[in-house]
């Protein structure tokens, strides 16, 4: 596994991580068991780097990732979130309200100190107005988190963040069906130092390939409940598209992508070619997904011709039919 800097002032971890929403439920079910091969498997393949948060499965993917902590000997990074949680969103931030969450999470994960701490896309206006990240520092001073970053919707959000002092990193939607921030992100960043976290790498399973019109998904999976953005940001299912609209998109993408690659693989390592990524975060509801993912960080670049081609085709193709903030 090969390792990037997350962030200039940060740490280094393995350019895959794991992501861990589907712990907490929000896929369809998961056994414990499942969950603990799978992270397992990820530390084996050389993952170091899992991403959390405190309202997935109501805590239930900290819980469990605190557990598997205890089994084993290798360093593990874990970056977790604030602020989605029952009485905060959309405006009842405060010192308190802050300092609770953390004590919170190093509660289920078991640590004294939470690696990183990342904002949970909390509304625009609230990072606007600046004070949330005065209270981060301050969490940071006094020992209970030892980065901050936030996770974003939008564009202009994540520019709000860049602006402030000690911001490790931000974490965004990009894959092949979310382009935009090539130009109008990755730059900054790289000039400010912040590392970028890239979740729905796969927009939500869409760009594995393995879907068709006639896929149905559990109840509890918010690829079922939140196709139209029900109850959260469209942007998180399907990276916004319809799920009609993706299959037609997906289908597309084969005549672009190597042929005797995965696709899955192939948007992956499209994403690792650029240089502003620290690290990507798909999620596995099995232990082969695991594997299939790691293998990218040992794969050659995609051509640059194939590159062009994909930059085109979301031009052309894909760009209209995003949904949700942007």
């Amino acid at each position: 596994m090969k390792k990037r800097n997350l962030g200039k002032n940060g740490f280094a971890v393995g350019e895959v991580g794991l992501g861990c929403w589907q712990f907490g439920g929000d896929f369809g079910e998961m056994s414990e068991q499942t969950a603990f091969d799978i992270m397992h498997e990820a530390v084996g393949q050389g993952i170091d780097f899992l991403d959390t948060a405190d309202v997935y499965g109501g805590g239930r993917s900290e819980i469990l990732i605190g557990r598997f902590l205890k089994t084993i000997d290798q360093p593990v990074r874990v970056a977790t979130k604030f602020g989605r949680g029952s009485g905060l969103y959309p405006d009842k931030y405060t010192p308190r309200t802050l300092r609770s969450g953390i004590d919170d999470s190093r509660r289920r994960l078991g640590v004294d100190r939470i690696d990183l701490l990342q904002l949970h896309c909390i509304p625009g206006p609230i990072l606007r107005e600046g004070a949330v990240f005065d209270w981060l520092r301050e969490e940071q001073a006094n020992g209970s988190i030892q980065h901050f970053g936030a996770s974003v919707e939008t564009l202009e959000e994540a520019h709000m963040c860049l602006q402030q002092d000690g911001l490790l990193s931000i974490q965004v939607i990009f894959n092949i069906f979310r382009q935009k921030l090539i130009d109008e992100l990755f730059p900054a960043a790289l000039e400010k130092g912040v590392g970028l976290i890239i979740r729905l790498p796969l927009a939500s399973g869409l760009l594995t390939g393995k879907f068709t019109a006639d896929t149905r998904f559990a109840e509890s999976d918010h690829r079922n409940y939140n196709r139209d953005g029900q109850f959260f940001n469209v942007g998180e299912t399907f990276a916004g598209i319809a799920f009609s609209n993706g299959i037609e998109l997906v289908d597309g993408l084969r005549g672009i992508l190597p042929t005797g690659t995965p696709m899955a693989q192939s948007a992956l390592r499209w994403i690792l070619d650029h240089e502003a990524v620290s690290v990507v975060i798909p999620g596995a509801s099995s232990v082969s997904q695991v594997g299939t993912n790691a293998e990218v960080s040992g794969m050659q670049p995609l051509p640059p011709g194939i590159h062009n081609q994909l930059k085109q085709y979301y031009q052309d193709r894909v760009l209209r039919h995003i949904r949700g903030a942007y």
